[in-house]
């Protein structure tokens, strides 16, 4: 069998990554004495790596007497494809140390998309730079390799002086630079430079697409998603789908998500694996649990990314239970939570009060799997810690974390002393919350009142000083209603819709009907030296209650009030919805800032522990 024989054979089992076949021709290339020929082991190196033998390619690559830039170059790709680009770069500067060698375009390509892949961006400078003063520095190849690597660091201004540099522009190059823009927001850049583009393509498509949903413009992606569409471009890979659908997540906007998923089903990718992981997270996130039950049951195979999505969606409509027993069901499949399992898990014990078991999966996540918290496990514990009244316990752990707490943890902290009426920790953490000079209008409102509360006027008029010299406004809060094909924004106290006069008239009587049956306002989150009469008056306004009057008024009967308000629902709004469900017999669900509320027959998903 003749060397060219081989190398064809080799290298089909690479791209049809059959590692058995594999094995047996080298088992020949070693019984015919021909494996010191470093053309076949190289192309051994690069069929183990793209097989998933990452230990038989280093294995034979160290072994090698003399290796060349193509050996290097192969063995480096093979550490790429492993998920292994810390070796990569550490196993670099022998190839000059113990080989002799300068690096060719390959191996700078191998280097730069390591440095891409961990966001290393000392590192990738210095290849870059590295490269400049090289022989192959005019090479197009690595260029495009340094712009990608510079987007995914968000570093897009500096990619796009090296692919303005690029003399021979390809569809990866522009792909690259174009995705740079878009996920570091840049989108009018990312817009412009897609325009310009030569040949479009749905690769291209996807990156711009893709780029702008992972940068919060998500209404921006579906119009120019439709637009694709508009254009007759083939969805030959799923995976835009798969991003779009995450919009419609992020946007809660159920309907659209619903009209994606026809979309899914018409071309027949309903079985691809990330397109059902975004169906169940999207359905999740728009408050449809139970469809995204239903998409998880179906699914045929699943992965980590599949269970922790319905884990944390359970979690997130108050089914704590039920994501505990997810998380054991998939610990019998043999698979092994990550950093976002946890998150959902401390997340769910945090919503129900299971101080106990969250502590638990804390402990465990740390000595079972060895992953390192992160400052969201910190903060999904802090915040259990808090709601369950263990105040002190959650003041030891931000003073031990290894991660500087910001005015959010404070606040947070400070919201439960205030909750829980503990006026001594309240105090201690008011007072260090003052001294970092907080940005967040709410937190200086829940700094006066904590204040107020313990009649300590003199630091009363501190806060409401500093509020005035900078000009302090609460964020206003606003909620969505849809109701088929309309959508309606309330801002709170806003006075000039349309609908006012009937929206009015309704909430006063339901204000009337929920005193008769007990209903007191609960004025503590408004400013304490406002009179009752307006503390009332101010909650009356609130957007989730505009929403859900307008809701009433104008939606078909019986139907399901979907609500996204912007910020929390105050302890006295979450109070009035329970009312309201039991009074119109009717289901609300509300999506705010913190998490999901199904309000029916008086009651809340939540428990009252939100």
């Amino acid at each position: 069998m003749c060397y060219s024989h081989l190398v064809y054979q080799l290298q089909a089992c690479a791209r049809h990554q059959s590692p058995p076949i594999g094995k047996k021709l080298h088992c020949h290339i070693i019984k015919t004495g021909i494996d010191q020929c470093r053309t076949l082991s190289n192309n051994l190196i690069n069929m183990y790596g793209k097989c998933g033998l990452i230990q038989d390619a280093l294995n034979l690559f160290n072994q090698l007497p003399h290796r060349d830039p193509i050996s290097w170059a192969s063995i480096l790709t093979a550490n790429n494809q492993a998920n292994l680009p810390h070796l990569t770069l550490s196993m670099f500067p022998a190839m000059f140390k113990q080989d002799g060698l300068q690096p060719d375009h390959y191996v700078f390509a191998c280097l730069v998309k390591a440095c891409a892949i961990l966001g290393a961006m000392k590192q990738g400078k210095q290849v870059h730079a590295t490269f400049i003063v090289s022989p192959v520095s005019d090479d197009d190849v690595v260029k495009s390799s340094l712009v990608d690597m510079y987007a995914k660091c968000g570093l897009p201004d500096i990619g796009r002086v090296v692919f303005d540099s690029i003399s021979s522009k390809n569809s990866i190059s522009w792909t690259a630079m174009i995705s740079g823009y878009a996920q570091s927001g840049r989108k009018l850049d990312a817009i412009q430079l897609f325009q310009k583009m030569p040949v479009k393509n749905l690769l291209s498509w996807t990156a711009l697409i893709s780029g702008l949903v992972q940068s919060g413009n998500w209404v921006d992606s579906f119009y120019l998603f439709m637009e694709m569409r508009s254009k007759g471009i083939d969805i030959v890979d799923p995976f835009i789908l798969s991003s779009i659908i995450g919009a419609s997540a992020n946007l809660a906007v159920l309907g659209l998500g619903k009209q994606i998923h026809c979309l899914v089903i018409l071309l027949g990718y309903e079985s691809s694996l990330f397109v059902s992981n975004a169906l169940v997270d999207m359905y999740a996130k728009c408050s449809d649990v139970l469809a995204a039950k239903k998409i998880f049951g179906r699914m045929v195979q699943r992965d980590i990314v599949s269970w922790t999505s319905i884990i944390v969606g359970t979690a997130q409509h108050g089914l704590a239970e039920e994501a505990l027993s997810l998380y054991n069901r998939m610990l019998s499949t043999g698979l092994k939570p990550n950093e976002v399992t946890f998150v959902g898990l401390i997340y769910a014990c945090s919503h129900v009060g299971l101080v106990s078991k969250g502590r638990y999966f804390f402990n465990s996540m740390i000595k079972d799997y060895g992953i390192n918290p992160s400052l969201q496990h910190y903060t999904c514990l802090l915040d259990l810690l808090s709601r369950s009244g263990h105040l002190e316990e959650a003041e030891n752990l931000i003073k031990a974390m290894p991660f500087k707490p910001d005015e959010a943890t404070w606040a947070a902290l400070l919201s439960a002393c205030n909750h829980h009426r503990n006026t001594l920790i309240g105090i201690r953490v008011a007072d260090h919350l003052l001294s970092l000079k907080p940005e967040d209008p709410s937190t200086y409102i829940l700094l006066s009142n904590i204040y107020a509360s313990a009649a300590m006027w003199e630091s009363v008029s501190k806060v409401r000083r500093l509020m005035a010299a900078m000009e302090v406004k609460k964020e206003p809060g606003y909620s969505c209603i849809v109701l088929g094909k309309e959508s309606q924004v309330f801002l709170a106290g806003e006075t000039s819709h349309p609908a006012k006069e009937e929206i009015f008239g309704l909430l006063e009587e339901l204000d009337a009907e929920m005193k008769r049956r007990g209903y007191i306002p609960d004025t503590s989150s408004v400013l304490h030296d406002l009179e009752q009469q307006e503390k009332e008056r101010q909650l009356f306004w609130h957007s989730e209650r505009l929403a859900v009057a307008y809701g009433l008024l104008k939606g078909i009967p019986g139907m399901v009030l979907h609500i996204v308000k912007n910020l929390r629902v105050c302890g006295d709004c979450h109070t009035v919805l329970k009312f309201i469900s039991i009074i119109v017999k009717r289901e609300i669900v509300v999506r705010d800032a913190n998490r999901y509320h199904h309000f029916k027959d008086g009651k809340c998903s939540c428990n009252n522990f939100w």
